[in-house]
């Protein structure tokens, strides 16, 4: 069956909830397994089913034949499962676990040879309940907000094609979404983008785990002439598709977020969000005859399918705290993952800096007086001074500054007794306190006033939160 809004399965009582998933990469993967117990089941790896239980087959490649043949053999029934829509900032084979997971008790959302939960949810759900609706608005405009797709290690500052182009999906070869197709399908999607398209430039945006290196995709250098560019650099998707003029897929879930970004893209493939007036497609989808909207589409398949899981309180959530938790990790690998030369900063505080900025692959190094700047200069990397002492610097040149302070809830004790800090500002304008430059706090509030309704909802969850819990900035 397909989640509530919580994110919790809603499959009936009344059947067995042991799971049998017959992997050994599962056995391994302990993320998995607690969302599958949170949401009710009792995974197991060995033994061997019952009819009354279930076997897990996760997607269609890989162990999913052994699964298919034992759940045959013995008479259990088949629980599909599938990573969510939106995953981690790194791809699974990077070793990042899933923020969520798709448990589907009819099929694979990307088959659309049979039915699925989320083709079900789509087609039959009514999907016209305002606070749903609501739900699902706020949290895909975060979504685009945060610049968050499935997987997020991207370099906004990377240089973009120039625009009008056609964008053209690649995907990695084999990948279970494909449902067969091969490099033929792709490479009559790239003549069809040609041919509808005479003169304009067409650039094909390669998958993340090939720009990676960890899959092959099914374009390359050798795809790439006057009038065609293979983008095969980490680049944000949502600038990407905001300059592009058309965009074509087989079946990526890029292409959803192209409906998000305003497009109706061309689909070669069969996937979930394919057959529902959204996207203009080659197959035809006789269980699909319903008209959608974005936002309906975003509810059933964001709000209402997927398992979601909040690592930090280790409990089942909404789509709403995966975005929030995804943000601050995404965010925190853009901004740190190239390091840090630091400086005026205490020895007591250097661990919680360590903490705080060194967590994305990216060193902390401390350095104090002219050596500072010097380091920064020779490694390239960001120069982060305590804001107090950034102007012992002295010249810094066109190297960027952050001065860091404590923030505004800052712990349960003080900085005199040494009691480290559950949280910093970092500051690439000036420092909140003084009102002789601006700050980026600042130009923040200035801003404010065009905050749209989630995040003002959110900032008043946080003054609700605030004024209960009765937190200040020692405490």
């Amino acid at each position: 069956m397909a989640s509530d809004a919580t994110g919790s399965s809603a499959a009936g009582t009344d059947q067995s909830r042991r799971l049998f998933v017959p992997s050994l990469t599962y056995l391994r993967d302990r993320r998995l397994k607690r969302i599958l117990t949170l949401a009710g089941w009792e995974p197991r790896v060995f033994g061997r089913p019952g009819p009354g239980d279930a076997v897990g087959i996760w997607g269609a490649a890989g162990t999913a034949a052994r699964a298919y043949a034992l759940a045959e053999a013995t008479g259990a029934r088949k629980v599909f499962l599938e990573d969510a829509f939106l995953r981690s900032v790194h791809p699974g084979r990077a070793g990042d676990p899933a923020m969520g997971v798709l448990i589907d008790e009819t099929g694979l959302h990307f088959d659309a040879s049979r039915p699925s939960d989320l083709e079900t949810l789509l087609a039959t759900h009514p999907l016209d309940e305002s606070g749903l609706l609501a739900r699902a608005r706020h949290a895909a405009e975060h979504m685009i907000r945060a610049h968050l797709s499935k997987y997020n290690a991207v370099d906004r500052a990377l240089p973009l094609p120039d625009a009008p182009y056609v964008l053209v999906v690649d995907q990695t070869a084999g990948d279970a979404s494909l449902m067969g197709a091969t490099r033929d399908r792709f490479h009559e999607m790239l003549a069809h983008a040609a041919e509808n398209h005479p003169g304009m430039h067409i650039v094909i945006k390669t998958h993340p785990d090939t720009v990676a290196g960890h899959r092959a995709g099914h374009f390359g250098p050798e795809d790439a002439s006057a009038l065609v560019t293979v983008l095969d650099t980490p680049v944000d998707p949502w600038a990407v598709m905001e300059r592009a003029a058309a965009v074509y897929t087989v079946s990526s879930g890029l292409g959803f977020e192209a409906i998000l970004a305003g497009h109706k893209p061309r689909v070669f493939g069969t996937p979930w969000y394919a057959g529902w007036g959204l996207t203009i497609d080659e197959h035809v989808f006789p269980r699909r005859g319903r008209t959608l909207t974005r936002t309906q589409a975003f509810a059933a398949a964001m709000v209402l399918y997927p398992t979601w899981y909040d690592p930090h309180h280790d409990a089942l959530c909404g789509v709403e705290q995966v975005l929030g938790g995804l943000e601050a990790k995404a965010r925190a690998w853009r901004d740190d993952r190239r390091g840090y030369v630091a400086s005026g900063m205490s020895r007591w505080k250097r661990k919680a800096l360590t903490r705080f900025f060194g967590g994305s692959g990216g060193r902390v190094e401390f350095r104090d007086g002219p050596g500072a700047v010097a380091k920064a200069q020779a490694t390239g990397r960001p120069l982060m001074v305590w804001a107090g002492k950034a102007e012992a610097l002295g010249e810094t040149g066109d190297i960027p500054v952050l001065r860091v302070e404590d923030g505004f809830l800052r712990s349960r004790g003080l900085g005199a007794d040494l009691v480290a800090p559950l949280s910093l500002v970092r500051d690439d304008l000036g420092i909140y306190y003084d009102p002789t430059r601006e700050s980026r706090l600042e130009r923040l509030i200035a801003a404010s006033v065009r905050l749209p309704a989630g995040p003002r909802a959110r900032a008043e969850r946080l003054i609700d939160g605030l004024i209960r819990a009765r937190l200040t900035k020692y405490n």
